[in-house]
């Protein structure tokens, strides 16, 4: 089969938002590119530019009847895509986020953002600027303009990890800390973030009146850039690297699909990001919130991030999130090493909030379970007879030994050298404990910092 080809061109304008007769998408492999390029393999899929799927946006368009125009992408995620875009009438960026067309029906993010701005936990969330439908080749998309914000955790992370070094320990903590309070208070105004979920349980929840948190990961918790709402394109563009474009054509020559983009644009890089010492964060991504006491039948988790109540008993409640905060803050700095009873764990310098995680999936849920065992306590007695069923299915038998002592004390011992940062172990403890009642909440993890 051919390769994917595209034509490298300038940040032009190559589409304009109107809306097509939905026709069938053609196979990939009846697209050309020239040159070569990666962006195919880095960028959202293709296979998502379909009927009910994302809108194609080039560099350029305009919505909102010429209100909003396309100056860059910032990224884009399982049910949208988001641009970075220039308010025509108030004069700075913003951030447009466009959902899928088969998404747009189901979402909750508006309502919830509304509601969340109303409810007092507006500190922690993507301020809420506009909102409207626009209708194009592949349906009808809900679209949600917002502040401008920084790139996420996760990417600043992997920079600092890509030369070397890593956050300072007061960035750490203050990081950790704001996690904290959002969480706490995103759950004292009854709500929850809700993440990528494959079922839904709105419906029977109707006279339900709390939500709940279950994905919070370093790809939804972002940095706010206050500093870059009103800056020119051009400083702008020093700060976040200019847009790379890429044309996409038809082996054939024939006119491209409707419900394809016309180019492919590379995410932001954030090439000049300086100022994560200074800003706050935000929770991204509330499309999927839903109410305490309608969970939904399964949840889309990484699989090194998977809760133990959901593997045991395949239950889960609002707790769930405590888990992943606790994964979250778990990934302070620290070189692993093999003296602490898990050789599985490469020796380097790890940084703060999911550039590595404290346990590694490896599609076998017996090896992850093991990982987690001893970890900060020993295996509740109610779960061993399904911990012996697992490794019986996986064909693999992981003997556990009483600790003298788990894993989590061993590293913090023998790997944090900063002082600053040993409030983190208490807080990392209570937070992944095995069984959910015994977690501590948010608002009580703030009081051990």
């Amino acid at each position: 089969m051919p390769s994917h080809v595209f034509t490298e061109q300038n940040s032009a304008s190559c589409s304009t938002a109107t809306t097509y007769s939905a026709a069938p998408v053609p196979s990939l492999s009846t697209l050309v590119c020239y040159p070569s390029s990666n962006l195919l393999h880095d960028q959202e899929r293709l296979a998502q530019y379909r009927p009910g799927g994302y809108h194609p946006v080039c560099l350029g368009d305009t919505f909102k009847e010429g209100r909003y125009r396309v100056a860059h992408k910032l990224g884009w995620g399982g049910f949208s895509t988001v641009w970075l875009a220039r308010d025509n009438l108030l004069a700075q960026w913003v951030a447009l986020k466009i959902a899928t067309a088969d998404s747009t029906s189901e979402s909750r993010e508006l309502s919830t953002l509304q509601s969340l701005q109303r409810d007092g936990a507006s500190d922690y969330i993507p301020h809420l600027l506009d909102s409207f439908t626009h209708r194009g080749p592949n349906g009808v998309h809900q679209c949600l303009v917002s502040e401008l914000l920084g790139p996420s955790v996760d990417t600043v992370v992997t920079d600092y990890h890509t030369v070397g070094d890593r956050l300072e320990p007061e960035i750490i903590l203050r990081i950790s800390r704001q996690l904290l309070q959002a969480l706490a208070s995103v759950h004292e105004a009854g709500y929850g973030h809700g993440g990528e979920i494959y079922s839904s349980a709105l419906e029977r929840a109707a006279s339900a009146d709390t939500f709940i948190l279950e994905d919070v990961s370093g790809a939804n918790i972002v940095f706010t850039a206050r500093n870059l709402a009103h800056l020119s394109e051009e400083r702008l563009f020093n700060v976040i690297g200019a847009p790379q474009s890429s044309m996409l054509a038809r082996v054939d020559g024939g006119p491209l699909c409707p419900s394809f983009p016309k180019q492919l644009v590379k995410r932001v890089a954030w090439e000049d990001w300086i100022d994560e010492d200074e800003e706050d964060i935000r929770l991204l991504d509330w499309g999927e919130a839903f109410l305490h006491g309608a969970e939904p039948a399964k949840l889309a988790q990484p699989g090194d991030l998977r809760a133990p109540e959901v593997i045991f008993t395949g239950r889960f409640d609002h707790r769930i999130d405590l888990w992943r905060a606790g994964c979250t803050v778990c990934t302070t700095p620290v070189v692993w090493s093999t003296r602490c009873s898990d050789v599985s764990l490469p020796r380097q310098i790890y940084s703060l909030v999911f550039a590595a995680r404290p346990f590694q999936y490896l599609g076998n849920e017996a090896v992850l379970v093991a990982q987690m065992i001893n970890f900060v306590e020993e295996l509740p007695a109610e779960w061993q007879t399904t911990w012996q069923a697992i490794q019986d299915s996986s064909r693999r038998s992981f003997p556990t030994e009483e600790a003298t002592e788990f894993k989590l004390d061993c590293r913090f011992r023998m790997m944090v050298d900063e002082p600053e940062l040993m409030p983190l172990r208490p807080i990392i403890q209570r937070l992944t404990r095995f069984l959910p009642l015994k977690r501590i909440s948010a608002a009580e993890a703030l009081t051990l910092l």
